[in-house]
């Protein structure tokens, strides 16, 4: 049998709070609904899941 390395990871083993995931993604969430023109779809999608929610 062949021998083989242990496997290392050079990530961190400890998870990202959500709200510093969140503090990440909306700026390039904004940056590309600006660029893309996408805030009535964003409007449209938010209103469906508040109307899916609300039942």
């Amino acid at each position: 049998m062949a021998f083989t390395a242990p496997r290392t990871s050079t990530r961190p083993s400890s998870r990202r709070h959500p709200l510093v995931a969140t503090a990440m993604v909306l700026p390039l969430a904004a940056l590309l609904v600006v660029v893309f023109g996408g805030w009535d779809a964003v409007v449209t999608q938010a209103s469906s899941v508040a109307v899916m929610l609300g039942r």
